[in-house]
């Protein structure tokens, strides 16, 4: 899974844009979205350069966000 902070990502146009931006170029991808924080999960076969790239094509920049920001229990 790749999560990535999309600052100008606001509404569900945003989030349709992006889903079929990803899904375009991986159909299975599963897209999963928090507008309020502005981050989206992605699960695909693509790497996080890839869908950074989709992302950037789609007019929306990004940042990868850190694994090791997570904290297990």
């Amino acid at each position: 899974m790749s999560k990535f902070t999309v600052p100008n990502m606001t509404c569900g146009h945003c989030t349709a844009a992006i889903k079929k931006a990803v899904t375009a170029a991986d159909s299975a991808a599963i897209l999963t979205f928090d507008l309020e924080a502005h981050v989206v999960e992605v699960t695909s076969r693509l790497d996080n350069e890839a869908l950074a790239t989709i992302l950037k094509t789609e007019g929306y920049a990004s940042s990868p966000v850190s694994r090791s920001c997570f904290h297990h229990p």
